[in-house]
């Protein structure tokens, strides 16, 4: 078999491969730890082969669907891996869904089975769907736990025998390694196709980022591609992933230095909720190699503070699970230019362009448009909506719509100033939320904040605001909008301010900002 750094210096390699090659040269290395236990790459790689094989004696054919909902486990991994490794497509699906969504998602993927977990099984009840429920055990015991799934089994009991090994498959670049299903703030799921080419291409470029040796702390969800984007890199190296059911700030810590963890992969809110106990200087995180952030507005002056305390660099990444192109900003090398999202990567194109489709002037602002070699083949069953997130150049060349509006400064960074749908136009003026909430953030009792447009009979549209209070402050609401409006511009300011006790995020940490416009449906200003 061909070593591990032998396909990592070639033009493209499969995932399953380089674990398999992982197995023989450094099995007895931790692939996988979790709450529960861990897993070396002989037994990652042994468990892959019994999925892959018992898929094929179902009948699972390559190209076929293969649903995961449950709470990420070294079980869910292998079954997800050996998917893989059969020429399935994985399919994670948000267990933070409605049970109504996820069946919806697992019927709209075609997937003939299904894993689920205690949990989620008892969750789906009731909701109708055509795939085949294998139950993750390990945490419910018997499946006479589980809900009367016709077809349910064991995963124990479904797995091939020990030893087995599946019949090889063939894995082209183009193919579909995984989908991705991305709700997001916009409603119905699309699942987003992305091929066996787009994660190599998320492996290859980490060369210099050091996976081989890393311990990779993971507190996001499998089913979200910012997870993926950082966890299959660890794993495509022979590194090491540590993964957490749920993120709790401290007990994060505890597991990064218990561990000796060298990587990690946080969305800003979760840096926020670690920077901000009083006891974090006294945990020992000097073992930190590179930390990376995704996802959500990351804050300047939260940037610089995990600079200034937090061993090891912080290289910011923006980008989208459509693909397109990415930027990426290495915030302990550039700390005048931490409010900006970077520069786009080596062999990532963006451009700007104006609401006809025309590239705008340099130093103006525009939509987002990126290519590279990181990119969807596009959203399943839907050539419509593909159609509509592309843009095409004079030359034909195939961009995605990134949906956010940026500015590139004289050195080449890019500063986003909002998602397009987020646009406030209020009196034929253009307001973009992210400037009101720089400016709310800035106020010593306000620990969160968001700014929603809200219909308005006078303006078309107008401003509103919801800010969750720092603790041991004092609430005086009409103080903090005065206060707030007096730092802004006159068709920049907040018709109102309401108090929250918390704001509706992802489980990545964006702020749900449709559910904050349905707490106000029908108030007009």
């Amino acid at each position: 078999m061909t070593s591990a750094a032998d396909m990592l210096a070639t033009g493209f390699a499969t995932l399953p491969d380089l674990i398999g090659a992982h197995a023989l040269e450094r099995g007895d290395r931790t692939a996988i730890a979790d709450t529960q236990g861990s897993i070396d790459y002989r037994t990652l790689d042994a468990t892959m082969d019994r999925v892959a094989a018992a898929l094929q004696r179902d009948g699972v054919r390559p190209g076929d669907a293969v649903a995961i909902v449950a709470a990420p486990t070294t079980d869910y991994t292998a079954a997800f891996l050996g998917a893989v490794r059969a020429g399935c497509v994985a399919t994670p699906i948000a267990p933070s869904a409605t049970p109504a969504a996820i069946a919806a998602m697992i019927a709209d993927s075609g997937a003939p089975l299904v894993f689920l977990d205690a949990e989620n099984a008892r969750a789906l009840e009731g909701q109708t769907f055509a795939a085949r429920p294998i139950m993750f055990s390990r945490e419910g015991g018997s499946p006479n736990w589980a809900p009367a799934f016709a077809g349910k089994q064991a995963y124990e009991d479904w797995l091939a025998p020990e030893g087995a090994k599946p019949t090889p498959v063939q894995i082209a670049p183009e193919d579909a390694f995984n989908i991705i299903y991305s709700s997001g703030t916009t409603g119905t799921p699309k699942g987003i196709v992305q091929s066996h080419a787009m994660r190599w291409a998320h492996i290859a470029r980490n060369t210099a980022a050091g996976f081989d040796t890393a311990v990779t702390m993971i507190a996001t969800p499998l089913y979200s591609n910012t997870t993926l984007v950082s966890f299959l890199p660890t794993l495509g190296w022979g590194g090491t992933v540590v993964m957490m059911k749920k993120f709790e700030a401290r007990a994060y810590l505890e597991l990064a230095e218990r561990y000796r963890a060298t990587h990690t992969m946080l969305v800003p809110v979760q840096y926020q909720r670690i920077m901000a106990l009083p006891d974090f200087d006294s945990f020992d995180l000097s073992a930190f190699r590179f930390k990376t952030s995704t996802s959500a507005p990351f804050s300047a002056a939260l940037k610089a503070d995990v600079v200034e305390r937090w061993p090891g660099l912080l290289v910011e990444f923006y980008g989208m699970t459509e693909g397109g192109a990415s930027c990426a900003l290495n915030a302990t090398a550039n700390p005048s230019k931490l409010h900006t999202v970077g520069q786009p990567m080596a062999g990532h194109e963006i451009r700007l362009i104006d609401d006809d489709g025309n590239e705008v002037a340099p130093g103006e602002m525009g939509e987002v448009v990126g290519r590279s070699p990181a990119m969807m083949n596009g959203y399943h069953g839907r050539a419509d909506a593909t159609r509509d997130a592309e843009w095409h150049d004079s030359a034909g060349n195939r961009y995605i719509r990134h949906g956010d509006v940026g500015r590139f400064d004289e050195d080449g960074f890019l500063t986003l100033m909002d998602r397009k749908k987020d646009l406030i136009i209020s009196g034929g003026f253009n307001i973009y939320p992210s400037d009101l909430e720089a400016v709310l953030a800035q106020h010593p009792a306000v620990a969160d904040c968001a700014v929603i447009g809200v219909p308005s009979d006078a303006w078309g549209e107008t401003p509103v605001g919801f800010y969750v209070p720092r603790d041991g402050t004092t609430e005086d609401v009409p103080a903090i909008l005065a206060w707030a409006n007096a730092q802004l511009g006159k068709t920049q300011r907040l018709s109102a301010l309401h108090v929250a006790d918390e704001l509706p995020r992802s489980a990545i940490g964006k702020v749900l900002k449709r559910e904050l416009r349905d707490r106000l449906t029908g108030v007009h200003a």
